[in-house]
């Protein structure tokens, strides 16, 4: 059978997700079943919650392990998404879920080979220095962690309409090329400073703009407005230590 026309690749990476928490069900199997027939790639999610059912955070982080294993051992999948999330906040990027991901990231890379993966998930919106600071800090976590593969940005939790840009994006790989070669003592104290810089605004985070008022749409740019911001949240990272 010949491939749909800009229909996915085998060489793509095909998604499912396990259920909270370390739960599976028959679609799930029978998804990851035919991807394995087709010879697809496979990445597994799970998204183990914060303060939910697994408890705190050495409980989070047992049952982030325990599900990154199952990926592997039991699902056969080639790669493992994570993204503990916080229940109050709905995010990726507070400190405690923070400290789970990297925790979890640095027991899997000094003890297997797999590769690993992580989501981000933003309080704020697209178009704001928080958005961007929330970003910077999980790509410096998830780069000193071991982690081969950064997915994001989801801006607000993920759930607003077009308020998702390609500046996020660049962030996360502009911080996480910053912070490769950097001692755990250094990047904790980075982080710990650039994680003051947001967390307590998270009651109050700001919802950010859409895509086509933060983007040039004909040329596929962001505007001189967000440009401008970008470079405030650089200067705001650099003053926590972070040398790009």
């Amino acid at each position: 059978m010949g491939l749909i026309p800009n229909g996915m690749k085998r060489s793509d990476l095909h998604e499912a997700s396990q259920m909270n928490e370390m739960k599976v069900n028959n679609s799930f199997l029978n998804t990851v079943s035919g991807w394995h027939i087709s010879g697809d790639n496979v990445m597994i999610e799970q998204m183990p919650i914060f303060g939910g059912y697994a408890g705190g955070a050495e409980e989070t982080a047992i049952c982030d392990v325990a599900t990154t294993l199952a990926t592997f051992a039991a699902f056969n999948g080639d790669i493992h998404l994570d993204g503990p999330i916080h229940i109050r906040w709905g995010n990726t990027t507070a400190k405690d879920t923070i400290r789970v991901a990297a925790h979890v990231a640095c027991a899997m890379d000094y003890n297997t080979d797999v590769l690993l993966a992580n989501q981000y998930y933003t309080v704020s919106g697209s178009g704001t220095e928080m958005c961007l600071l929330e970003t910077a800090a999980q790509a410096i976590a998830d780069t000193a962690s071991g982690r081969e593969l950064l997915s994001g940005v989801a801006c607000s939790r993920g759930v607003a309409e077009n308020r998702t840009t390609g500046l996020e994006a660049r962030m996360m790989g502009e911080a996480s090329s910053a912070i490769c070669g950097t001692d755990v003592e250094t990047t904790n104290k980075i982080l710990n400073r650039l994680i003051d810089q947001y967390e307590n605004k998270f009651a109050t985070a700001p919802p950010g703009k859409t895509f086509p008022e933060l983007y040039d749409i004909d040329r596929s740019v962001p505007c001189d407005e967000y440009l401008a911001v970008y470079e405030k949240a650089l200067a705001t990272i650099s003053k926590c230590g972070l040398d790009f």
